[in-house]
């Protein structure tokens, strides 16, 4: 029988902070809309449908911190990339959690949108009135 696969390491915001400040790479693996509503200030942005073919963007060499709304698809990023040999962690509550922390997101009036296809399509109705 196959052994279940370890989840990944989870940080909290600060420990988040304090691995960035001393080098960590942050990569927010969230949709355009969800990217463009509000993002963690530092942060690059590589859908998680894209990651496979964007993985030269990650350096190896330097831990990364993965984050979405919540917990899903960072935990899908840093699960694969953990199995690829890179030092990879989860944002705990993800953007989610960093907002309701009152914590910085940009642009300035950032905010953390909803996921999936029909609040991309609320996003582009709000954004074209």
């Amino acid at each position: 029988m196959a052994e279940a696969q370890a989840s990944p390491r989870e940080v909290r915001r600060d420990e988040a902070r304090k691995m960035v400040d001393a080098g960590a790479q942050l990569v927010d693996v969230r949709t355009d809309h969800e990217w463009e509503a509000g993002h963690i200030p530092g942060a690059v942005h590589i859908e998680l449908p894209q990651l496979a073919s964007r993985v030269d963007e990650i350096d190896r060499d330097r831990p990364v911190i993965f984050y979405c709304r919540s917990d899903n698809r960072s935990d899908m990023a840093a699960a694969a990339l953990g199995e690829a040999g890179y030092d990879t962690a989860k944002l705990a509550e993800g953007a989610t959690g960093w907002e309701e922390e009152g914590l910085e997101l940009e642009p300035k009036d950032g905010y953390v949108a909803e996921s999936g296809e029909a609040a991309a399509v609320l996003e582009a109705r709000k954004r074209a009135s």
